[in-house]
């Protein structure tokens, strides 16, 4: 759900209490649409995430780590001039408004204190950061809106920073008691109570619209009684951090317990509002940055990917042709054994079939331009033709199968790709293997290939996670000892995960784990219990000429496993 006012009330209030007084020491843009904050608060360095996404604006404090871009993007560079060194004085909420305002006080070039304003807009689609000088002129904003949009709403550099119009709806924490009353007995009783909610005020979401008329059965006449009880406790402060669940994921979040799904989902509180912000949005954000990330390349490989499937499965057909060259040498054969019962013009043999059974007479089709001894040589000729075609198919159905497996275990490490540089790691290996070309124009590619993905397991084993079918490769041939133990899902692309044993017996702890984390990195992440093959290194190896990340092993056991994400984060270094 958007942040309603309500929520921002009480975000507000906890964000205030360690931000005022702080001081910004650095200002990040790792995105667009988002910044990140550090402060040092009363010893305290902490890290205040704002986000305009469109569905996900927010802001919070996060103990994420973030990809910064190369260069930073001219709004950020704008921020760390005027903000950062400069102190936060007050966080406010204007107006019961979808947003939050930090003023802050800082020193310009010449040391003279000068005050400005962060206004954040939690509107839905409309999000923006604005920065605003002491006169309530805009400096610059997140989103630039020009004169094409609303005439109140033109957000430019220069000119006057104005709040967004107000709605035609009241205020719900700035109606009183009898106000209420008398709104709710002149209400439309054939109208939902919680469609009329959503129409006659603002700074209540739809979720919360819902449950008021859950917890009230729809009645109207319970309907005031509820609103009352539910406007003193708002104003009491009596909210708190609610997480909804469905099916072990998270849902959609609030600041008073939902009780309208019954059993079909479980609402937990959360230490904070900022716990639980982060932790609603911090996956679906990772995803969707990913996906934007690696789209082209995807794209790409994809391309090359169905193109190898679309061929191979032309190969295959043409290889069904080539099972009728047996026929063709036999109807060849006839022919010489009874040229002597044929003659020019001809245009079909009738003999007797020796190969079979009881000498059945069969008729073999002539060409009547050629002569018996030249339909016999065209034949001959084209069970030649087939028997080469099906020993050179055959090579290439081969060499097709291994080419698209190995597409199809690169687009796997795609999706579970986790930073910019993973992504340059694969693009690295595409180009070397020949599926993408370099282009002229680009530069060239300095970045160092990553290290492997680093856990520690509960029993203190290192353990490692290959990032590409390169690093997998170089994983399990190079880095690996002959003692260390080697792990892979059961018939599923996936990363080759290591257990670093220093000749050690892994306990079945750790070799849990690094299952875990197998079955994490590999195209099995969310289909339930998964097999997991393990082994000692010394029994994988790599046939020559193949594909890389494709090996053979043997000696193996088996482990099944689900994947656990936050197993994974909480091994991860």
């Amino acid at each position: 759900m958007p942040l309603d006012a309500i929520c921002i009330s009480a975000l507000v209030n906890e964000l205030k209490e360690k931000l005022t007084g702080a001081r910004i020491d650095k200002i990040q843009q790792p995105e667009h649409t988002m910044l990140i904050l550090s402060v040092r608060a009363a010893g305290e360095n902490l890290k205040l995430l704002i986000s305009a996404g469109s569905g996900g604006a927010r802001i919070h404090f996060t103990n994420a780590s973030f990809e910064n871009p190369a260069e930073p993007p001219m709004f950020c560079m704008l921020l760390r001039k005027h903000l950062v060194g400069a102190r936060i004085l007050s966080v406010t909420q204007p107006e019961g408004e979808r947003m939050v305002a930090l003023d802050i006080e800082g020193r310009d070039e010449l040391g003279f204190v000068n005050s400005r304003k962060l206004v954040v807009e939690l509107i839905g689609r409309s999000a923006n950061v604005i920065l605003v000088d002491a006169e309530g002129r805009i400096t610059d904003c997140m989103r630039r809106m020009d004169f094409a949009g609303d005439a109140l709403r033109r957000m430019l550099p220069g000119m006057i920073y104005r709040l967004p119009p107000k709605q035609n709806k009241s205020a719900f924490l700035e109606t009183d008691h009898d106000t209420l009353r008398s709104m709710v007995s002149r209400a439309d009783t054939d109208i939902p109570a919680d469609k009329w909610l959503l129409d006659s005020f603002s700074g209540l979401s739809p979720l919360i619209c819902r449950e008021l008329s859950y917890r009230c059965g729809g009645d109207y006449s319970r309907l005031p009684s509820m609103l009352e009880a539910f406007s003193d406790a708002v104003r009491a402060g009596e909210t708190a951090p609610y997480m909804i669940y469905e099916n072990e994921s998270p849902r959609d979040f609030s600041f008073m317990q939902i009780t309208q799904y019954g059993t079909a989902a479980r609402c937990v509180k959360c230490e904070s509002f900022s716990e639980l912000l982060d932790s609603f949005y911090s996956r679906r954000d990772r995803m969707e940055q990913q996906r934007r990330r690696s789209h082209e390349l995807t794209k790409s490989v994809r391309t090359v990917r169905d193109r190898t499937a679309r061929k191979l499965a032309g190969q295959t057909e043409e290889l069904k042709r080539t099972q009728t060259r047996d026929e063709v040498r036999k109807s060849a054969e006839l022919i010489t054994a009874n040229i002597y019962r044929m003659k020019k013009g001809d245009t079909e043999l009738e003999c007797e079939d020796y190969y079979r059974e009881g000498c059945p007479t069969v008729k073999i089709a002539l060409d009547p331009l050629k002569t018996p001894q030249q339909n016999a040589a065209a034949l001959y000729k084209e069970y030649n033709k087939l028997k080469g075609a099906k020993e050179h198919l055959t090579v290439l159905i081969e060499q097709g199968s291994a080419q698209l497996d190995y597409l199809n275990s690169v687009l796997e490490l795609l999706e579970s790709a986790e930073t910019e540089k993973d992504l340059s790691d694969i693009r690295r290996e595409l180009t070397e293997t020949g599926y993408l070309k370099q282009r002229k124009s680009a530069k060239p590619d300095r970045t160092r290939a990553q290290a492997p993905r680093r856990f520690i397991s509960d029993d203190g084993f290192e353990i490692l996670a290959g990032r590409s079918n390169l690093q997998n490769d170089e994983l399990t041939t190079k880095l690996g000892r002959r003692t260390d133990y080697w792990l892979h899902t059961q018939r599923v692309h996936g990363s080759h995960v290591i257990i670093r044993c220093d000749g050690q017996e892994p306990p079945e702890t750790t070799i849990f784990q690094a299952a875990v984390i197998a079955v994490y990195y590999s195209q099995a992440r969310s289909g339930g219990k998964t097999p997991v093959d393990y082994t000692m290194l010394r029994f994988v190896k790599k046939p020559s000429g193949a594909m890389p990340g494709k090996v053979i092993y043997t000696d193996y056991h088996t482990l099944s496993v689900e994947s656990d994400e936050e197993l994974v984060a909480r091994l991860r270094k």
